[in-house]
């Protein structure tokens, strides 16, 4: 076995190491409002579920140059937020949201994707998103490295809502139905994966 000591590699390839091996990893698509209203779209691969009972997710808003990015600044600020799942429909216009805009300036306008009003928080959803979260903050956890510099902003979110669409959930079962769905996940650099082929394995009694 290959050997390596991540307190001794340093950050950038401690970042290469973890997410090509933490694969793959869902995306969230999250959009924001700023306090005075400025609308925010951002995809993060840092992402995961924490709790179902409360339903509680998590993102980690990686900070640029010690700077808290957007996203993370406007969910501390009017604790909102509303949380897309990206399929293969959605990929493309995602990606264009990546690029990095002064704070006055709405990613959405990159793209050819609308927003619909949300029912229990005030930011916007993305319309064409088949599954959303609208939720709240619940925690706030921030991330410091060795210096004791703040490198990440932990969020945890508390679901309040869920808005899926009926082609890719069975309301009788109460179940995602992953193939219609057809989710998108990252892996390293700038690769991403589709669901590939399922397996069943039942777990031990």
């Amino acid at each position: 076995m290959i050997r390596l000591d991540a307190r001794e590699i340093g950050a950038q390839s401690n970042y290469k190491f973890l997410s090509g091996a933490i694969i793959p990893r869902p995306i969230a698509f999250v959009t924001t409002q700023s306090a005075n209203g400025i609308l925010n779209a951002a995809p993060f691969s840092f992402f995961n579920v924490v709790s179902s009972d409360p339903p509680i997710v998590s993102i980690a808003v990686q900070r640029d140059k010690g700077q808290m990015k957007d996203t993370a600044r406007n969910i501390i600020a009017t604790n909102e937020l509303v949380i897309h799942i990206v399929d293969e429909a959605l990929t493309e216009e995602m990606n264009k949201t990546a690029a990095r805009l002064e704070p006055d300036q709405n990613e959405l306008t990159l793209t050819n994707l609308t927003t619909v009003p949300s029912e229990v928080v005030s930011v916007p959803a993305i319309q064409q998103a088949k599954i959303r979260f609208e939720a709240n903050l619940a925690q706030h956890i921030p991330i410091q490295n060795e210096a004791g510099e703040t490198v990440t902003d932990l969020i945890l979110a508390k679901v309040l809502c869920y808005h899926v669409d009926a082609t890719v959930f069975d309301e009788e079962k109460q179940y995602i139905l992953t193939d219609a769905l057809k989710p998108v996940a990252r892996l390293a650099g700038n690769n991403y994966a589709k669901l590939g082929e399922n397996f069943m394995m039942e777990r031990p009694r």
